[in-house]
């Protein structure tokens, strides 16, 4: 079937509201959907509206590629503070990851834990519906985000309640400079209670990561060069008695190894991301009987690679979600891609999408 390529709006809106049978909605591919219909793509629908560096706020269609957007950013010396991951290494795809795709799926990375999700920088949407009705929510700037909140509500939907057209999003300047504190020689337990001790100091670390091949924790810290060096430090000193201590100017390729879990790429076997608290990702670790496993969040977060097939759900026993994240069609169909919702929730999400999507025709399934 051909790849429908609206180049506006309306015309969007015109296939959406046309539409007999079920869409795939799609931005730059890089996702692999197994999603059945016709494969809807807003990688037309490209362009800045509106950047002012001084205010901090850039409105995009949703269909520019990021890599557009970073370098746009960049020669401000400005960023998407929420450093999105790129997916393309883990899930073996190509294409190229677009604004609007990161936004539909909340996609954020290490600087969560300081900074807040995809979904916190967004200020505002245009989308499409499953009516094929335009709709406008949200503002340009902070303070005119008001009435319902579909701005939150399309963040994470993954394409189910509309097709974003246009993302508002608030962006931060580019950090001066950045060192990584590593403590070496530590289990989880260990590596747990120094990512705890770093996000809990007055010192604003940007990230925390553990890596069990290594045995190593890694601490994150940013912003202008004399605060870097001296909270990195203190964060060195204060986590010395939990391992050997280390300091590293700048670690960009270590955390955009992180971000992108490279330490999966091109290894056989499923892989789950799994969101836990800090504390039961000690417990929960060797339950999981993974091949590997990589922590970020200061452990709140955890990739798990194991064997094809797994039901890695039925192995946890503390409170959680687990996505599947890469695995072959009939494992995602037979064990679902997202976490089964309690049955009030799913009830609430379910009228959701038949508000929204009345037909029944935007990313069917995928969300259950």
């Amino acid at each position: 079937m051909k790849m429908m390529t609206p180049q506006s709006e309306a015309e969007l809106a015109e296939m959406i509201a046309g539409a007999s049978g079920p869409l795939c909605i799609q931005g730059g591919g890089t996702r692999g959907l197994d999603v059945e219909g016709g494969v809807l793509s807003t990688r037309g629908l490209s362009g800045v509206e509106l950047y002012e560096p001084g205010a901090l706020t850039l409105v995009i269609k949703a269909g520019t590629p990021v890599a557009e957007v970073e370098a746009l950013l960049a020669a401000e010396n400005q960023r998407l503070a929420f450093e999105p991951m790129d997916c393309r290494g883990l899930l073996g795809t190509a294409g190229e990851p677009t604004i609007g795709g990161v936004i539909a799926v909340n996609v954020s990375g290490p600087r969560r834990i300081q900074t807040g999700a995809a979904r916190d920088h967004l200020l505002g949407v245009r989308f499409v519906d499953g009516a094929g009705q335009a709709v406008k929510n949200g503002g340009r700037v902070m303070k005119n985000v008001t009435g319902y909140d579909l701005v939150k509500l399309m963040c994470g939907a993954h394409g189910t309640l509309g097709v974003l057209t246009e993302v508002s999003l608030k962006v931060l300047p580019q950090a001066e400079a950045m060192a990584t504190v590593a403590v070496a020689g530590v289990g989880l337990s260990q590596a747990v209670a120094a990512m705890s001790a770093a996000l809990g100091s007055p010192y604003d670390v940007t990230g925390a990561a553990y890596d069990p091949d290594s045995k190593t924790a890694f601490v994150r810290v940013e912003g202008f060069g004399a605060s870097v060096n001296y909270r990195s430090g203190k964060l060195a000193a204060e986590l010395a008695d939990l391992g050997d201590t280390s300091i590293t100017a700048d670690g960009e390729r270590l955390w955009q190894g992180i971000r992108d879990v490279s330490a999966f790429h091109g290894k056989d076997g499923d892989v789950w991301r799994i969101s836990v608290k800090p504390s039961d990702a000690v417990i929960l670790a060797p339950r999981l009987e993974a091949e590997a496993l990589q922590f970020d969040w200061g452990g709140g977060l955890i990739w798990a690679r194991v064997a094809e097939g797994t039901d890695l759900r039925a192995r946890i026993n503390v409170p959680g979600h687990a996505t599947l994240v890469r695995a072959r069609a009939d494992t995602r169909s037979r064990l679902g891609v997202f976490q089964p919702q309690p049955g009030p929730l799913a009830a609430i999400s379910e009228g959701l999408r038949r508000q929204f999507d009345p037909k029944g025709i935007l990313n069917p399934g995928l969300m259950g």
